[in-house]
Protein backbone atom coordinates (compact mmCIF):
# COMPACT_ATOMS: atom_id res chain seq x y z
CA UNK A 1 0.00 0.00 0.00
CA UNK A 2 1.18 3.34 -0.54
CA UNK A 3 0.73 6.38 0.76
CA UNK A 4 0.91 10.25 -0.84
CA UNK A 5 1.39 12.76 1.51
CA UNK A 6 -0.48 15.97 -0.26
CA UNK A 7 2.08 19.16 0.18
CA UNK A 8 0.81 22.55 -0.15
CA UNK A 9 3.06 24.47 -2.79
CA UNK A 10 5.69 27.00 -0.39
CA UNK A 11 5.70 30.60 -1.34
CA UNK A 12 9.01 32.70 -1.11
CA UNK A 13 7.09 34.53 1.70
CA UNK A 14 6.04 31.55 3.53
CA UNK A 15 9.31 30.15 3.40
CA UNK A 16 11.18 33.33 4.61
CA UNK A 17 8.60 33.62 7.22
CA UNK A 18 8.92 30.26 8.44
CA UNK A 19 12.73 30.46 8.31
CA UNK A 20 11.94 33.65 10.84
CA UNK A 21 10.37 31.94 13.23
CA UNK A 22 12.56 29.02 13.73
CA UNK A 23 15.45 31.83 14.35
CA UNK A 24 12.76 33.17 17.12
CA UNK A 25 12.11 30.26 18.43
CA UNK A 26 15.85 29.17 19.16
CA UNK A 27 17.74 29.75 22.14
CA UNK A 28 18.90 33.39 22.00
CA UNK A 29 15.29 34.18 21.48
CA UNK A 30 15.79 38.04 22.39
CA UNK A 31 18.45 38.29 19.51
CA UNK A 32 18.48 37.05 16.18
CA UNK A 33 22.65 37.61 15.66
CA UNK A 34 25.72 36.89 17.05
CA UNK A 35 29.38 38.60 18.15
CA UNK A 36 31.81 37.87 15.35
CA UNK A 37 34.49 38.06 17.52
CA UNK A 38 35.34 38.13 21.15
CA UNK A 39 33.80 41.41 22.92
CA UNK A 40 35.75 43.92 24.99
CA UNK A 41 32.08 44.93 26.13
CA UNK A 42 29.01 43.65 27.31
CA UNK A 43 26.70 46.43 27.80
CA UNK A 44 26.83 50.45 26.93
CA UNK A 45 25.79 53.08 28.78
CA UNK A 46 25.56 56.48 26.14
CA UNK A 47 25.07 59.44 28.38
CA UNK A 48 23.46 61.61 25.26
CA UNK A 49 23.71 65.61 25.75
CA UNK A 50 21.23 66.82 23.65
CA UNK A 51 21.32 70.07 22.19
CA UNK A 52 25.07 70.40 21.36
CA UNK A 53 27.91 70.87 24.71
CA UNK A 54 29.97 73.40 23.48
CA UNK A 55 33.68 71.89 23.04
CA UNK A 56 35.33 75.08 23.49
CA UNK A 57 34.19 76.30 26.64
CA UNK A 58 34.14 72.15 27.73
CA UNK A 59 37.11 69.95 26.07
CA UNK A 60 38.99 71.58 23.40
CA UNK A 61 41.55 74.29 24.82
CA UNK A 62 42.64 77.02 22.83
CA UNK A 63 44.45 79.46 25.09
CA UNK A 64 45.39 81.45 21.65
CA UNK A 65 42.26 82.93 21.56
CA UNK A 66 42.50 84.92 24.05
CA UNK A 67 44.20 87.81 22.02
CA UNK A 68 41.83 86.94 19.29
CA UNK A 69 38.97 88.10 21.45
CA UNK A 70 35.86 90.48 19.06
CA UNK A 71 37.64 89.77 16.48
CA UNK A 72 36.85 88.71 13.11
CA UNK A 73 36.75 85.28 12.23
CA UNK A 74 39.40 84.57 9.36
CA UNK A 75 37.56 83.77 5.79
CA UNK A 76 40.33 81.64 5.90
CA UNK A 77 39.53 79.38 8.92
CA UNK A 78 35.55 79.49 7.79
CA UNK A 79 36.53 78.04 4.13
CA UNK A 80 32.82 79.12 2.94
CA UNK A 81 31.42 76.66 5.59
CA UNK A 82 27.26 77.11 5.43
CA UNK A 83 26.03 78.48 8.67
CA UNK A 84 22.67 78.11 10.27
CA UNK A 85 19.54 81.07 9.78
CA UNK A 86 20.64 82.36 13.27
CA UNK A 87 24.04 83.57 12.30
CA UNK A 88 24.16 83.65 8.38
CA UNK A 89 22.42 87.16 9.00
CA UNK A 90 24.94 88.36 11.12
CA UNK A 91 27.40 91.28 10.38
CA UNK A 92 30.23 89.94 11.81
CA UNK A 93 31.57 86.73 13.64
CA UNK A 94 33.19 87.49 16.33
CA UNK A 95 35.33 85.35 18.12
CA UNK A 96 34.42 84.68 21.67
CA UNK A 97 37.21 82.58 24.01
CA UNK A 98 35.91 80.62 26.67
CA UNK A 99 35.27 82.55 29.81
CA UNK A 100 36.43 79.32 31.71
CA UNK A 101 40.21 78.47 32.92
CA UNK A 102 41.28 74.95 31.79
CA UNK A 103 43.61 73.17 33.51
CA UNK A 104 45.56 69.53 33.32
CA UNK A 105 44.30 66.13 34.78
CA UNK A 106 45.99 63.17 35.89
CA UNK A 107 49.37 61.36 34.38
CA UNK A 108 48.04 61.77 31.24
CA UNK A 109 48.13 65.59 31.53
CA UNK A 110 44.59 65.81 29.57
CA UNK A 111 43.22 69.64 29.39
CA UNK A 112 39.87 69.60 31.19
CA UNK A 113 37.75 73.05 31.47
CA UNK A 114 37.35 73.91 35.45
CA UNK A 115 33.47 73.50 34.91
CA UNK A 116 34.13 69.42 35.09
CA UNK A 117 36.00 69.33 38.26
CA UNK A 118 34.46 65.70 38.98
CA UNK A 119 34.85 64.18 35.41
CA UNK A 120 38.30 65.52 35.24
CA UNK A 121 39.19 63.19 38.33
CA UNK A 122 38.87 60.48 35.75
CA UNK A 123 41.21 61.56 33.11
CA UNK A 124 43.44 58.28 33.21
CA UNK A 125 39.85 56.47 32.60
CA UNK A 126 38.72 58.87 29.35
CA UNK A 127 39.46 58.62 25.66
CA UNK A 128 38.91 62.25 24.70
CA UNK A 129 37.80 62.68 20.84
CA UNK A 130 37.97 66.40 20.13
CA UNK A 131 37.87 65.25 16.17
CA UNK A 132 33.45 64.21 15.65
CA UNK A 133 31.76 65.75 13.26
CA UNK A 134 28.70 65.53 11.42
CA UNK A 135 27.11 66.47 7.80
CA UNK A 136 23.62 67.99 10.00
CA UNK A 137 23.72 71.56 11.28
CA UNK A 138 20.30 71.20 12.83
CA UNK A 139 19.32 69.60 15.99
CA UNK A 140 16.87 66.85 14.41
CA UNK A 141 18.25 65.72 11.82
CA UNK A 142 21.78 65.15 13.58
CA UNK A 143 20.31 63.61 16.59
CA UNK A 144 18.77 61.02 13.94
CA UNK A 145 22.31 60.84 11.83
CA UNK A 146 23.88 59.93 15.96
CA UNK A 147 21.14 57.32 16.83
CA UNK A 148 20.33 55.75 13.41
CA UNK A 149 23.13 56.37 10.75
CA UNK A 150 20.84 58.47 8.75
CA UNK A 151 19.30 62.23 8.80
CA UNK A 152 15.78 60.97 8.29
CA UNK A 153 13.87 58.66 10.57
CA UNK A 154 12.61 55.37 9.70
CA UNK A 155 16.22 53.27 10.66
CA UNK A 156 16.62 51.42 13.61
CA UNK A 157 18.41 52.93 16.36
CA UNK A 158 22.31 52.02 17.52
CA UNK A 159 20.52 50.45 20.73
CA UNK A 160 18.26 48.13 18.27
CA UNK A 161 20.63 46.99 16.63
CA UNK A 162 22.98 45.86 19.77
CA UNK A 163 19.63 44.45 20.65
CA UNK A 164 19.16 42.68 17.58
CA UNK A 165 22.77 41.68 17.66
CA UNK A 166 23.26 40.34 21.25
CA UNK A 167 19.76 39.43 23.01
CA UNK A 168 19.00 39.62 26.19
CA UNK A 169 20.85 38.75 29.70
CA UNK A 170 17.82 39.14 31.33
CA UNK A 171 14.16 38.01 30.38
CA UNK A 172 12.17 40.44 32.83
CA UNK A 173 13.83 43.96 31.81
CA UNK A 174 13.96 45.42 27.78
CA UNK A 175 16.71 44.78 26.41
CA UNK A 176 16.94 48.87 25.69
CA UNK A 177 15.80 51.50 27.95
CA UNK A 178 15.45 54.75 27.51
CA UNK A 179 15.52 57.57 30.34
CA UNK A 180 15.06 61.54 29.83
CA UNK A 181 15.70 63.65 32.06
CA UNK A 182 15.75 68.08 31.73
CA UNK A 183 17.84 70.17 33.02
CA UNK A 184 17.51 71.54 36.62
CA UNK A 185 17.91 75.52 35.32
CA UNK A 186 15.80 77.68 32.95
CA UNK A 187 17.50 76.86 29.35
CA UNK A 188 15.93 75.45 25.96
CA UNK A 189 15.46 71.64 25.87
CA UNK A 190 15.06 70.72 22.27
CA UNK A 191 12.23 68.02 21.68
CA UNK A 192 13.36 64.32 21.51
CA UNK A 193 11.37 61.70 19.33
CA UNK A 194 10.80 58.28 20.12
CA UNK A 195 12.31 57.20 16.49
CA UNK A 196 15.77 58.22 17.92
CA UNK A 197 15.21 54.40 20.53
CA UNK A 198 12.56 53.37 17.65
CA UNK A 199 13.46 49.62 16.07
CA UNK A 200 12.92 50.98 12.81
CA UNK A 201 12.22 48.27 10.45
CA UNK A 202 13.61 45.98 12.53
CA UNK A 203 11.20 43.48 14.46
CA UNK A 204 9.82 46.03 17.15
CA UNK A 205 10.62 43.69 19.87
CA UNK A 206 14.66 45.23 19.48
CA UNK A 207 13.50 48.66 19.94
CA UNK A 208 13.88 50.68 23.48
CA UNK A 209 11.35 51.19 26.31
CA UNK A 210 11.36 54.38 27.92
CA UNK A 211 11.69 54.79 31.98
CA UNK A 212 9.94 57.59 33.38
CA UNK A 213 9.91 58.91 36.73
CA UNK A 214 6.86 58.61 38.95
CA UNK A 215 4.78 56.04 40.44
CA UNK A 216 4.81 54.22 36.40
CA UNK A 217 7.94 54.07 35.29
CA UNK A 218 6.56 52.49 32.15
CA UNK A 219 2.80 53.85 30.81
CA UNK A 220 0.21 51.20 31.33
CA UNK A 221 2.52 48.90 32.49
CA UNK A 222 0.58 48.58 35.75
CA UNK A 223 -2.68 46.71 36.60
CA UNK A 224 -5.87 49.25 36.75
CA UNK A 225 -8.07 48.93 39.87
CA UNK A 226 -9.81 45.97 39.92
CA UNK A 227 -7.54 43.97 37.97
CA UNK A 228 -5.53 41.15 39.88
CA UNK A 229 -2.49 39.61 38.76
CA UNK A 230 -4.37 36.27 38.32
CA UNK A 231 -6.98 38.15 35.96
CA UNK A 232 -4.37 39.64 34.28
CA UNK A 233 -2.42 36.31 33.33
CA UNK A 234 -5.72 34.82 32.25
CA UNK A 235 -6.15 37.37 29.87
CA UNK A 236 -2.81 37.34 28.66
CA UNK A 237 -2.95 33.60 27.98
CA UNK A 238 -6.43 34.18 26.06
CA UNK A 239 -4.63 37.14 24.00
CA UNK A 240 -1.83 34.49 23.55
CA UNK A 241 -3.82 31.89 21.73
CA UNK A 242 -5.69 34.18 19.64
CA UNK A 243 -2.60 35.39 18.16
CA UNK A 244 -1.29 31.87 17.96
CA UNK A 245 -4.39 31.16 15.87
CA UNK A 246 -3.33 34.15 13.64
CA UNK A 247 0.09 33.04 13.78
CA UNK A 248 -0.38 29.96 12.23
CA UNK A 249 -2.76 31.15 9.33
CA UNK A 250 -0.19 34.14 8.33
CA UNK A 251 3.30 32.83 9.77
CA UNK A 252 3.97 37.15 10.85
CA UNK A 253 6.99 37.31 13.00
CA UNK A 254 5.73 40.32 14.56
CA UNK A 255 2.93 38.40 15.86
CA UNK A 256 5.09 35.93 17.61
CA UNK A 257 6.91 39.53 18.64
CA UNK A 258 3.92 40.71 20.20
CA UNK A 259 3.10 37.41 21.81
CA UNK A 260 6.65 37.64 23.65
CA UNK A 261 6.36 41.65 24.25
CA UNK A 262 2.69 41.07 26.45
CA UNK A 263 4.54 38.17 28.16
CA UNK A 264 7.90 40.67 28.57
CA UNK A 265 5.44 43.34 29.97
CA UNK A 266 4.08 41.04 32.52
CA UNK A 267 7.37 39.75 33.98
CA UNK A 268 8.21 43.32 34.15
CA UNK A 269 5.47 44.12 36.41
CA UNK A 270 7.68 42.79 39.08
CA UNK A 271 10.93 43.47 38.14
CA UNK A 272 10.44 47.38 36.96
CA UNK A 273 9.14 48.85 40.89
CA UNK A 274 11.55 46.57 42.12
CA UNK A 275 14.31 48.50 39.50
CA UNK A 276 12.94 51.62 40.06
CA UNK A 277 12.71 51.95 43.67
CA UNK A 278 15.99 54.22 44.43
CA UNK A 279 15.10 54.22 47.72
CA UNK A 280 17.21 50.88 48.01
CA UNK A 281 20.11 52.57 47.77
CA UNK A 282 22.60 53.64 50.47
CA UNK A 283 22.84 57.75 51.43
CA UNK A 284 26.35 57.42 50.25
CA UNK A 285 25.05 56.57 47.20
CA UNK A 286 23.35 60.26 46.70
CA UNK A 287 26.15 62.07 47.87
CA UNK A 288 28.46 60.68 45.61
CA UNK A 289 25.95 61.30 42.56
CA UNK A 290 25.37 64.96 43.93
CA UNK A 291 22.26 67.16 45.02
CA UNK A 292 20.06 66.34 42.07
CA UNK A 293 20.15 62.86 42.96
CA UNK A 294 17.15 62.22 45.01
CA UNK A 295 14.93 63.95 42.07
CA UNK A 296 13.10 61.13 40.21
CA UNK A 297 13.62 62.31 36.98
CA UNK A 298 17.30 64.64 37.25
CA UNK A 299 20.29 63.39 35.24
CA UNK A 300 21.34 61.76 38.70
CA UNK A 301 18.91 59.90 39.69
CA UNK A 302 18.79 58.56 35.76
CA UNK A 303 22.24 57.63 36.44
CA UNK A 304 22.00 55.75 39.39
CA UNK A 305 19.35 53.62 37.35
CA UNK A 306 21.65 53.73 34.63
CA UNK A 307 23.90 51.46 37.02
CA UNK A 308 20.91 49.37 38.38
CA UNK A 309 20.41 48.39 34.72
CA UNK A 310 23.50 47.24 34.00
CA UNK A 311 24.14 45.34 37.15
CA UNK A 312 20.53 42.94 35.98
CA UNK A 313 21.32 42.78 32.47
CA UNK A 314 20.15 45.17 30.19
CA UNK A 315 22.62 45.89 27.23
CA UNK A 316 21.70 49.01 26.02
CA UNK A 317 21.01 51.76 28.45
CA UNK A 318 20.69 55.50 27.15
CA UNK A 319 20.34 58.44 29.18
CA UNK A 320 19.00 61.87 27.30
CA UNK A 321 19.66 64.86 29.04
CA UNK A 322 18.45 68.19 27.47
CA UNK A 323 19.15 71.29 27.86
CA UNK A 324 22.73 71.77 25.88
CA UNK A 325 21.62 74.60 23.29
CA UNK A 326 23.16 77.68 24.46
CA UNK A 327 22.60 80.17 21.41
CA UNK A 328 23.00 82.42 24.11
CA UNK A 329 24.04 83.24 28.12
CA UNK A 330 26.00 79.90 27.23
CA UNK A 331 28.39 80.87 30.48
CA UNK A 332 25.10 80.82 32.54
CA UNK A 333 23.42 77.89 30.47
CA UNK A 334 26.66 75.60 30.84
CA UNK A 335 27.48 75.99 34.37
CA UNK A 336 24.17 74.75 34.88
CA UNK A 337 24.13 71.83 32.67
CA UNK A 338 27.94 71.35 34.43
CA UNK A 339 25.84 70.98 37.75
CA UNK A 340 22.86 68.47 36.52
CA UNK A 341 26.16 66.14 34.79
CA UNK A 342 29.27 66.84 35.98
CA UNK A 343 29.58 65.33 39.26
CA UNK A 344 26.39 62.28 38.47
CA UNK A 345 28.91 61.14 35.72
CA UNK A 346 31.66 60.88 37.20
CA UNK A 347 29.53 59.15 40.00
CA UNK A 348 28.55 56.46 37.78
CA UNK A 349 32.13 55.94 36.16
CA UNK A 350 33.41 55.34 39.85
CA UNK A 351 30.82 53.26 40.94
CA UNK A 352 30.89 50.66 37.99
CA UNK A 353 34.99 50.88 38.32
CA UNK A 354 34.61 49.79 42.25
CA UNK A 355 32.36 46.62 40.93
CA UNK A 356 34.27 45.70 38.42
CA UNK A 357 31.93 46.52 35.68
CA UNK A 358 34.15 49.51 34.08
CA UNK A 359 36.04 47.16 31.75
CA UNK A 360 33.10 45.88 29.97
CA UNK A 361 30.68 48.45 30.11
CA UNK A 362 31.05 51.10 27.06
CA UNK A 363 30.26 54.34 28.48
CA UNK A 364 29.89 57.87 25.90
CA UNK A 365 29.39 61.12 26.77
CA UNK A 366 28.11 63.07 24.28
CA UNK A 367 25.98 65.25 21.36
CA UNK A 368 25.37 65.55 18.40
CA UNK A 369 27.33 68.14 17.16
CA UNK A 370 29.48 71.03 18.56
CA UNK A 371 29.26 75.36 18.85
CA UNK A 372 31.01 77.80 16.62
CA UNK A 373 34.20 79.80 18.48
CA UNK A 374 32.41 82.50 17.17
CA UNK A 375 29.53 84.52 19.12
CA UNK A 376 25.92 84.16 18.10
CA UNK A 377 24.69 87.55 19.28
CA UNK A 378 26.04 90.50 21.45
CA UNK A 379 29.44 89.69 23.05
CA UNK A 380 30.78 90.93 26.17
CA UNK A 381 33.79 89.27 28.00
CA UNK A 382 31.42 87.49 30.72
CA UNK A 383 28.78 86.74 27.78
CA UNK A 384 27.93 85.22 24.77
CA UNK A 385 25.93 82.54 22.53
CA UNK A 386 27.53 79.98 20.53
CA UNK A 387 25.58 78.97 17.14
CA UNK A 388 25.63 75.03 16.10
CA UNK A 389 29.07 73.50 14.63
CA UNK A 390 29.41 70.08 12.75
CA UNK A 391 32.87 70.52 11.75
CA UNK A 392 34.58 69.17 14.78
CA UNK A 393 33.27 68.41 18.23
CA UNK A 394 34.27 66.42 21.57
CA UNK A 395 32.74 63.47 22.92
CA UNK A 396 34.59 61.24 25.35
CA UNK A 397 34.29 57.33 26.27
CA UNK A 398 35.75 54.83 28.98
CA UNK A 399 35.36 51.37 29.90
CA UNK A 400 34.47 48.32 27.20
CA UNK A 401 37.80 48.03 25.57
CA UNK A 402 38.77 51.91 25.52
CA UNK A 403 42.08 53.49 25.66
CA UNK A 404 41.76 55.63 28.92
CA UNK A 405 43.90 59.16 29.53
CA UNK A 406 44.17 59.18 25.56
CA UNK A 407 43.34 62.24 23.54
CA UNK A 408 42.47 61.27 20.09
CA UNK A 409 42.52 63.77 17.08
CA UNK A 410 43.95 67.64 16.88
CA UNK A 411 41.46 70.99 15.97
CA UNK A 412 42.74 74.21 14.50
CA UNK A 413 43.66 77.29 16.62
CA UNK A 414 40.05 77.70 16.77
CA UNK A 415 38.89 74.45 17.36
CA UNK A 416 36.91 74.93 13.89
CA UNK A 417 38.20 72.51 11.50
CA UNK A 418 40.18 69.02 11.98
CA UNK A 419 43.79 68.78 11.51
CA UNK A 420 44.25 65.12 12.40
CA UNK A 421 42.21 62.03 12.87
CA UNK A 422 38.43 63.28 12.08
CA UNK A 423 36.38 60.61 13.78
CA UNK A 424 32.61 60.69 11.85
CA UNK A 425 29.56 59.43 13.45
CA UNK A 426 29.37 56.46 11.38
CA UNK A 427 33.02 55.73 12.69
CA UNK A 428 31.72 55.82 15.99
CA UNK A 429 28.80 53.69 15.47
CA UNK A 430 31.18 50.97 13.55
CA UNK A 431 33.72 51.42 17.10
CA UNK A 432 31.05 50.66 19.31
CA UNK A 433 29.83 47.70 17.81
CA UNK A 434 33.69 46.59 17.50
CA UNK A 435 34.14 46.83 21.26
CA UNK A 436 31.08 44.63 21.38
CA UNK A 437 32.18 42.10 19.00
CA UNK A 438 30.60 43.15 15.85
CA UNK A 439 32.04 43.47 12.48
CA UNK A 440 29.95 46.43 11.59
CA UNK A 441 29.79 45.73 7.93
CA UNK A 442 28.69 42.29 8.73
CA UNK A 443 25.62 42.97 10.68
CA UNK A 444 23.03 43.57 8.71
CA UNK A 445 19.17 43.48 8.01
CA UNK A 446 17.30 42.69 4.68
CA UNK A 447 15.09 45.10 4.34
CA UNK A 448 12.82 45.65 1.06
CA UNK A 449 15.32 43.37 -0.95
CA UNK A 450 18.48 45.24 0.83
CA UNK A 451 20.44 44.75 3.33
CA UNK A 452 21.05 47.53 5.63
CA UNK A 453 23.57 48.07 8.38
CA UNK A 454 24.01 50.88 10.89
CA UNK A 455 26.59 52.48 9.09
CA UNK A 456 25.18 52.52 5.69
CA UNK A 457 28.38 52.18 3.11
CA UNK A 458 30.70 54.18 5.39
CA UNK A 459 32.71 53.93 8.77
CA UNK A 460 35.93 52.43 10.05
CA UNK A 461 36.93 51.74 13.69
CA UNK A 462 38.92 54.21 15.89
CA UNK A 463 42.03 52.10 15.71
CA UNK A 464 43.68 54.77 18.10
CA UNK A 465 41.10 54.89 20.72
CA UNK A 466 41.30 50.94 22.04
CA UNK A 467 43.43 49.84 24.03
Amino acid sequence: MTTTTSLLPVSRRNWLCGMALASLAAPRAWGAAAPHFAPRARRVIWLTQAGAPSQVDLFDHKPGLTDQFDKDLPDSIRNGQRLTGMTAGQARLPVAPSAFAFRQHGQCGMWLSDLLPHTAKHADDICLVKTMHTEAINHDPAMTLLQTGHQIGGRPSLGAWVSYGLGSENSDLPTFVALISRPSGPTNAQPLHERMWGSGFLPSRYQGVRLSSGQDPVLYLSNPPGITSQRRRAMLDDVAALNRLKLEEFHDPETQARIEQYELAFRMQSAVPELANLAQEPAHVFERYGPESRKPGSYAANCILARRLAERGVRFIQLYHRGWDQHNNLPAGIRSQCHDTDQPSAALLAELKERGMLEDTLVIWGGEFGRTVYSQGTLTRQDYGRDHHPRCYSIWLAGGGIRGGHVHGETDDFSYNIVKDPVHVHDLNATALHLLGFDHTRLTYRFQGRDYRLTDIHGEVVQGALA
